[in-house]
């Protein structure tokens, strides 16, 4: 059996193969300003890739950020797709609202909540989502539970920075954020309702479809 060699900064690489528009870039800058959590471009690309194979015109975020993830949703879904995005900081949604308005997106198309995370999940209806993407860590164990109800039979989930830039890998951190993130990747890999996968984009992206 072959080995391959990795030659160069492949991370880097991959990193840089999304193309970012100006409303992305502008929604990027927006959030370093005020440290909000959002995408890398790689994970950036991914989102956009997995809103188009998934078709998804039900769309629900965790953590909204500055808008650039929402902005990727909607670059690759459909031009009847709806998110509602969820976040704790009331100035992560002003943030995020502002850039849709300026990327002329409809407000018809998605709603931003801000609220405690895992009350505003727990009133979100069952099946109803195609896609639904986790950033924020808070109560993630709770929320990747509760991802399970609200996606549609073949629907998929998409845990950003799972792993926390390799934290969750090394059992020596034991952190709670850390302990959150590494049990939730637990609960997806050993529940037979899931098929999943990991990969390192930004902070690791877990990626898992609902097959039951």
């Amino acid at each position: 059996m072959s080995t391959s060699i990795n030659r160069g900064d492949i991370s880097a690489f991959a990193e840089s193969h999304p193309h970012e528009d100006f409303y992305m870039q502008q929604a990027r800058k927006n959030g370093i300003e005020i440290g909000a959590l959002d995408p890398t471009p790689g994970t950036g690309g991914l989102i956009g890739l997995m809103a188009t194979l998934t078709q998804a015109k039900a769309i629900v975020e965790v953590g909204t950020g500055s808008g650039v993830s929402g902005l990727w949703a909607f670059y690759g879904s459909t031009t009847e797709s709806n998110l509602t995005s969820i976040d704790s900081e009331r100035e992560n949604s002003g943030l995020a609202k502002k850039i849709f308005d300026e990327a002329g997106i409809s407000s018809a198309r998605y709603r931003l909540i801000t609220g405690n995370i895992l009350e505003v999940v727990g009133k979100l209806a069952d099946q109803n989502y195609d896609f639904m993407i986790v950033r924020s860590p808070i109560d993630i164990l709770d929320v990747v539970q509760e991802s399970f109800r609200l996606l549609k039979d073949g629907g998929v989930l998409l845990i950003d920075n799972a792993l926390d830039g390799g934290k969750v890998a090394d059992p020596t951190q034991r952190d709670f954020e850390t302990i959150s993130r590494r049990d939730a990747v637990k609960a997806i890999k050993e529940d037979p309702r899931w098929i999943s996968s990991i990969l390192p984009l930004g902070g690791g992206v877990l990626i898992a479809t609902k097959v039951n």
